[in-house]
């Protein structure tokens, strides 16, 4: 298949299982197993000296039609795929009728590093994608959110480009957008805290205190940070976190609003004072209470599981444990 890739094909396990136990309809399960469009495209960005230009790869997969308009974020990352973007495209799917929203799945990607890029190359080049994407998305069609290496001004650049386009301002196109141009106050925290929002009910389920429960935080972006910052609300020590520069580690607890301000201006955790670095493989297999995967997919497999430590891991980050993992970690007891 050309979405093949090992997210793609971990999402397929997780829908079997499911299905199977769902007892799904044998003609509506082959239909879910596949996304409904994929498009692909590659384009051209000037650089700021003006001089070169690169081209990238572009996707936006949208995975079901039938439920209304589709809804997945897009995301910037060096080595991002069809198949990735397709694998996400389902969980989104998942997620939005978990919940009883009236959208289908979707995601995009751009394969770019956006840490190489200046501010005014990130929004050529995201008004050049979104062009290319632009008869594919619209509020009765597709609506793009962030992602990993995107944010709220990301999504300014696409509705403004959208808005263009049709002639009219349409705030619609996207969520995530600043609050000044109609975005939502909270969207920024919202998956962060949420998820951190069933840490007392889940603490409770396995017998776990939360007032001085350790946690360590892979990925220290949009959702690993606030998950982090609601976690020291509740009581808990946050005693480790990793980002695209590193991983450091304080067994005392660190002040996650110093912390947020540091890599605010140093554009990353490395250097952070007070912390010792570790390797960030090694995060994942620190002995706290709970850990939170914030950051990318599979990360958690059978090739690390029997090293996992924490006894409660909440998933911020898109499909971070793999199948064989998961039923490891069931039949040990982590929750």
């Amino acid at each position: 298949m050309e979405w093949e890739s090992p997210l793609y094909r971990e999402a397929l396990l997780q829908f079997e299982r499911v299905a199977e136990i769902a007892g799904l309809d044998a003609n509506i399960r082959e239909r879910l197993r596949t996304p409904q469009r994929a498009l692909v495209v590659t384009f051209p960005f000037r650089r700021d000296d003006y001089g070169s230009v690169d081209t990238v790869f572009g996707y936006r997969v949208q995975h079901l039609l039938t439920m209304g308009p589709t809804k997945g974020g897009i995301r910037f990352a060096a080595d991002v795929n069809l198949g990735e973007v397709a694998a996400l495209a389902m969980l989104m799917t998942w997620k939005c009728a978990i919940v009883g929203l009236p959208f289908g799945g979707a995601k995009g990607g751009v394969r770019v590093n956006p840490n190489e890029l200046s501010r005014a190359e990130m929004q050529r080049l995201t008004r050049r994608y979104t062009m290319e994407i632009i008869n594919f998305i619209g509020p009765d069609k597709d609506i793009p959110a962030p992602d990993l290496g995107t944010n709220e001004d990301v999504m300014a650049w696409i509705m403004d480009t959208y808005s263009t386009h049709v002639g009219h301002t349409e705030p619609a196109v996207v969520t995530g957008k600043p609050p000044a141009v109609g975005g939502s106050v909270a969207r920024r925290e919202a998956t962060g805290r949420g998820l951190v929002s069933l840490l007392p009910s889940t603490a409770a389920h396995v017998g776990l205190p939360v007032e001085g429960a350790t946690v360590a935080v892979q990925g220290f972006g949009n959702v690993g940070k606030y998950a982090a910052l609601a976690a020291t609300q509740l009581g808990c020590k946050v005693v480790a976190v990793s980002d695209i520069t590193g991983a450091i580690h304080n067994d005392s607890g660190f002040d996650v609003e110093k912390l947020m301000s540091w890599t605010t201006e140093n554009k990353g955790i490395k250097g952070f004072p007070d912390s010792d670095e570790i390797d960030p493989a090694d995060l994942l297999t620190l002995d706290v209470d709970v850990l939170i995967p914030a950051a990318v997919g599979n990360v958690i497999t059978e090739h690390n599981v029997d090293d996992i430590r924490a006894k409660v891991i909440m998933e911020g980050a898109n499909g971070p444990i793999s199948s064989a993992a998961d039923q490891t970690l069931s039949e040990g007891g982590v929750f």
